[in-house]
């Protein structure tokens, strides 16, 4: 199942939070690390997604416009 873009940001920042506490081992961090580098771009896709359906609906508004 393909994560929404908030979910992802909510599993970034707790990934960050547990890289901040000074209990993390320095193997957990890169771990986490690695993790995170993931959904960073599992982000940009969907932004990326986001950006072609905006410009999408956003010619295809301005070609209804034209018609009028």
């Amino acid at each position: 199942m393909t994560k929404k873009y908030e979910e992802l940001i909510g599993e970034l920042k707790d990934i960050v939070r547990k890289m901040e506490d000074s209990n993390t081992s320095l193997d957990e961090m890169i771990t986490l690390y690695e993790k995170g580098m993931v959904m960073v771009r599992q982000c940009e896709d969907r932004l990326a997604e986001a950006e072609a359906v905006s410009y999408t609906h956003l010619r295809a508004h301005e070609t209804v416009l034209d018609l009028v």
